[in-house]
């Protein structure tokens, strides 16, 4: 079976081809710190073959939602580190997720209040998750020429956390319309600088942010994930193949440990009855040079048939994970899935986290 063989992912020799996919659970402790219980999740999920972390803001300005880990502060790296602990000790391996929201966040996540940054000022239909509920989204604030530096500066210097809170390499978010998505689509971009209007200015923070992080970590320990057919967050562009086609092959010059790629069929954390759009991994696979995973709403046999098809190198699985701790396990003998309950996602204690069974038990 395709999915539990290994894999060599860099410098490392994954033990089975299933990715823990980054997942948003909302139960970090107070300042936005990892605590005991977040280890003990990851450490029951330590047998996929690759964990990435849920996404984690790389600055206080870089959050949209309550309780959502950073990777900015000294306490953040210490409840990193027992993380990291956790899943080395039972043998797993584990990449951090480096997240900017933009202009999907709230003054009320904001330092002293401020308005969200974004490419341009240009509002969410989305509602704004806050400590208070939903509310509506503000218009945000454009970044400044000269503030853009500054924006990769907090994702190098995220990188540099991480390393010392001991992860095995980072993922760069750079999909379903969070600030570096933001910056690509020109639906979210309308600016007339060198960071707007052609795909290459637009694709400008990206790659300048994957030149500071690979700096940092090397690029056979950094991931980059796109969703070039997301709508999630109010995305668009008017020429998404041109778009995701040139980013993709501009990718090749790093020698990035892989390209993480979320399917047509998932919008944010649902999925579609309709995936019929053609920008599928299978459509960017003969466009990138190095290691290719792919997530959105997989099972076992539709995982399988996608390796198999040699569509993707790697299939990460998120729901299926939340449920199944064990899941290479259940799919090495075929056994019987628990089903998720999707009220306790985000927020909470164990109920809904910590709390399903391994199939031994």
């Amino acid at each position: 079976m395709r999915l539990l063989s290994p894999f060599q992912l860099g410098p490392y020799e994954l033990p089975n081809r299933i990715v823990m996919a980054p997942l948003t659970r909302n139960r970090a402790g107070k300042g936005n710190v990892p605590q005991a219980i977040n280890a003990t999740y990851y450490a029951q999920r330590a047998s996929a073959g690759l964990i990435i972390s849920e996404a984690t803001q790389v600055s206080p300005q870089g959050q949209g939602y309550p309780l959502t880990p950073g990777i900015h502060s000294p306490e953040q790296v210490e409840g990193w580190k027992a993380v990291t602990k956790a899943v080395h000790e039972n043998g797993g391996l584990m990449f951090l997720q480096l997240w900017h929201v933009g202009r999907i966040s709230h003054p009320d996540l904001q330092p002293n209040g401020a308005l969200p940054v974004a490419p341009s000022a240009i509002a969410p239909a989305e509602l704004a998750s806050t400590f208070e509920g939903e509310k509506p989204s503000v218009t945000p604030r454009a970044l400044d020429l000269n503030e853009i530096p500054g924006i990769v500066e907090q994702y190098r210097q995220g990188a540099e956390n991480a390393l010392a809170a001991g992860f095995d390499g980072v993922e760069v978010h750079s999909a379903n319309g969070y600030l570096l998505d933001q910056f690509l689509q020109d639906n979210t971009n309308h600016r007339t600088d060198e960071y707007g209007g052609s795909i290459e200015n637009r694709a400008r923070l990206l790659l300048e942010v994957l030149e500071a992080v690979t700096q940092v970590w090397g690029a056979e320990r950094v991931g980059v994930r796109l969703s070039p057919s997301g709508t999630f967050n109010s995305m668009g562009d008017s020429n998404p193949e041109a778009l995701f086609t040139y980013v993709v092959k501009a990718l090749n010059r790093f020698g990035l440990a892989y390209l993480h790629l979320i399917e047509p069929r998932v919008n944010g954390n649902v999925t579609l009855d309709d995936d019929s759009t053609h920008m599928t991994s299978a459509f960017f696979r003969p466009l990138f040079e190095g290691a290719l995973m792919s997530a959105g709403g997989f099972d076992r046999a539709r995982g399988e048939a996608f390796l198999e098809a040699g569509d993707a190198d790697l299939i990460a699985y998120g729901r299926l994970f939340i449920s199944n701790p064990d899941l290479p396990r259940r799919f090495a003998v075929d056994a019987p899935l628990t089903p998720w309950d999707r009220d306790t996602f985000y927020g909470g204690t164990e109920k809904g986290y910590t709390d399903y069974p391994a199939l031994e038990s």
